[in-house]
């Protein structure tokens, strides 16, 4: 995002060339937000559990702590970003590398362990 052209990480804007982007700004702030902050705050949300109530707005399984919807839907976030991006750019192997990724995102929050520590007890805060 600092250098929208591609030329700090020596990427030429060929790379995007069949994308709706004219340059790296949007798909950097895309990736900034979804892939950097959004699964920062998750992750912290896992680890520590905070008695946040905002994030229960968005939290479709109430039954659970709202990182854990939120881990689940990272994944679902990380793979569709991979789809679409395979789209409209070339194939490299980080694409493999982040699929696998995202697929264990997905199965490893669907496990019944992770299900069991996020599940919301009835002393629970939140």
């Amino acid at each position: 995002m600092i250098k929208p052209d591609g030329s700090l990480m020596q990427m030429p804007l060929s790379l995007i060339q069949g994308s709706p982007f004219p340059n790296f700004l949007i798909p950097g702030l895309v990736m900034l937000l979804f892939l950097g902050i959004y699964p920062t705050l998750i992750a912290y949300g896992v680890w520590k559990k905070p008695a946040w109530h905002w994030p229960n707005r968005f939290n479709p399984y109430k039954t659970y702590h709202w990182s854990w919807a939120g881990s689940l839907a990272e994944g679902v976030v990380l793979f569709v970003w991979l789809t679409v991006e395979l789209i409209w750019v070339e194939y490299f192997i980080l694409h493999t590398i982040y699929y696998v990724w995202s697929g264990l995102l997905i199965l490893l929050t669907l496990l019944p362990a992770a299900r069991n520590y996020q599940e919301i007890q009835g002393d629970d805060p939140i």
